[in-house]
C-alpha cells in the first residue's frame, strides 16, 4: 500500500470552513412554500439531493457518501420526501421535530447533540422548534455517490405548482415565476400514487428512537484508539452507526444497518492529540465544538490546517494525518467510507512510545496489554499494526 503526501495547497482546498460555506435558498420545490421560503441548503462533499443547478458544492469529489446541511431558523419546516439511499441526520445546535409516514403522522422530536438515521423510502420532515429564536444547523450525510434524488409527497407538488415551481423528470427545478419554460406534462415527475405511499412500510415512534443517538447516550471509550495511553494524547471514542476505526474489543456501535458507511463521535481534551496514523478508507470530520488542527504526512513533510467549529475536513485515502485540540476541547464527528471494520496504521514512532506503555494490538486489531499475549499473538498483532510502504 503506497501512502499519499499532500501539498499546503492540497490541505487547504480539503477544508471546507464555515466562511466557504455557500447557502442556496431554491434548492428545492418546497422553497417557496410558506413555513419554509427561509430555510438555506448547503451542499459540502457531493451534490446530495439537490434540485437547483445553481447549488454551490464545495468538495465534488466522491466520496461514497454526501455530506450537505439545512440552516433554519427556528419554526420553518422542511416538507415530506423520501430517499433512496441511507439519510443520517447530525443535530449541531438546537432542537427539532421529525415526522414521518404516508401522510407524516408520526413524531418525536431530538436535541443536538444527536445522531438520527432515518429508513429509505418513507415520507419524512423536519421543523426547528428550538426554544433560542435562532437560526439553527443539521447536517446530514447521505449514502452512496449518486443518491438518485428524493421523491415529494404529492402534497408539495400541488402546492409548489401554486407558486410556479415543477419537476422535471430528471430531478430538477423549473421556476416558471423566474422565466423557466413549462414543458409538457409527459415531461414533468408524476406524483407517487396512492397505493404506492399506501404500501410503503410504517416505521413506529418507538422505532425511529431506536435510530436516534443522543448525546447522553454515547458510549465513549478510551480504548478506541492505540495511542491513547500515552502522555497528551487521550482520544476518545463513541461509535453510532457501523464498524469504524474503534480498536476497543468492546466497542459496539448502536446501528449496524448497512448505510454505506460508518459515523462515531472523537473527542479530545485541550491540546491533547490523536497520533500520526493513516486509514486506507475515505473520511469526513465534521467539527462540532471547538477547534481541530489536522496535520498530514510524514515528519519532515507535514502541513496543517486550523478546523473551527462547523467545519468540515476532507480526509483522502492513504494519507498520513494527526489531529490536535486547540483553543478547548473538540467533540468532532468521524465519517467512514463503507460498512466494513475499518483498519488504522500507525507511525513506527507512536508504536514504540505504546509498546513501552505494554499497549498493542492483538491478532484481530483490538488494543490489548501486550504482557498478556503468547508470542505467537504478539507477532501477529504486530504485522497489522504498522503500515509497509510500497516502493
Amino acid at each position: 500500500m503506497k501512502s499519499i503526501t499532500l501539498t499546503s495547497a492540497q490541505a487547504r482546498s480539503r477544508l471546507v470552513a464555515p466562511q466557504d460555506m455557500v447557502s442556496c435558498n431554491l434548492a428545492f420545490i418546497d422553497c417557496k412554500l410558506p413555513g419554509s421560503h427561509l430555510k438555506q441548503n448547503y451542499s459540502f462533499i457531493g451534490p446530495g439531493v439537490t434540485q437547483s443547478s445553481a447549488q454551490v458544492v464545495n468538495i465534488p469529489e466522491p466520496h461514497g457518501f454526501n455530506i450537505g446541511a439545512a440552516a433554519m431558523p427556528k419554526g420553518v419546516t422542511n416538507n415530506l420526501h423520501l430517499h433512496f439511499t441511507a439519510e443520517v441526520f447530525l443535530i449541531h445546535e438546537g432542537s427539532w421535530r421529525f415526522r414521518w409516514g404516508a401522510n407524516g403522522e408520526h413524531e418525536a422530536e431530538f436535541s443536538a447533540p444527536a445522531i438520527l438515521s432515518i429508513p429509505t423510502w418513507i415520507f419524512r420532515g423536519f421543523t426547528n422548534v428550538s426554544k433560542e429564536d435562532t437560526c439553527g444547523m443539521v447536517y446530514t450525510v447521505l449514502g452512496g455517490n449518486n443518491t438518485g434524488g428524493i421523491i415529494w409527497h404529492p402534497s408539495i407538488l400541488e402546492a409548489a405548482s401554486e407558486h410556479g415551481l415543477y419537476l422535471s423528470k430528471d430531478n430538477m427545478l423549473i421556476d416558471v415565476n423566474a422565466g423557466d419554460v413549462l414543458p409538457e406534462p409527459s415531461a414533468l415527475l408524476p406524483p407517487l400514487a396512492a397505493e404506492e405511499i399506501a404500501a410503503l412500510r410504517d416505521y413506529s415512534v418507538e422505532e425511529m428512537r431506536q435510530r436516534a443517538v443522543t448525546g447522553e447516550a454515547r458510549q465513549w471509550s478510551s480504548d478506541g484508539l492505540l495511542d491513547a495511553v500515552l502522555p497528551g494524547h487521550g482520544g476518545e471514542i463513541a461509535p453510532v452507526i457501523g464498524y469504524g476505526i474503534s480498536q476497543d474489543k468492546h466497542s459496539a456501535p448502536p446501528l449496524t444497518q448497512p448505510h454505506g458507511f460508518s459515523v462515531e463521535w472523537l473527542r479530545l481534551q485541550a491540546e491533547h492529540q490523536v497520533g500520526r496514523h493513516l486509514c486506507p478508507d475515505v473520511q469526513v470530520i465534521m467539527v462540532f465544538k471547538g477547534t481541530l488542527e489536522v496535520t498530514w504526512n510524514q515528519a519532515g513533510e507535514e502541513v496543517s490546517i486550523i478546523a473551527p467549529e462547523r467545519s468540515i475536513v476532507s480526509l483522502p485515502a492513504n494519507s498520513w494525518r494527526r489531529y490536535r485540540a486547540i483553543d478547548g476541547g473538540t467533540e468532532c464527528i468521524l465519517t467512514t467510507q463503507g460498512d466494513q471494520r475499518k483498519r488504522l496504521y500507525w507511525d513506527e514512532e507512536i508504536l514504540q512510545q505504546v509498546r513501552a506503555c505494554n499497549r498493542g494490538l492483538d491478532p484481530d486489531g483490538y488494543v490489548s496489554k501486550l504482557d498478556i499475549l503468547p508470542a505467537t499473538a504478539r507477532r501477529a498483532g504486530a504485522k497489522i499494526e504498522s503500515l509497509v510502504e510500497e516502493e
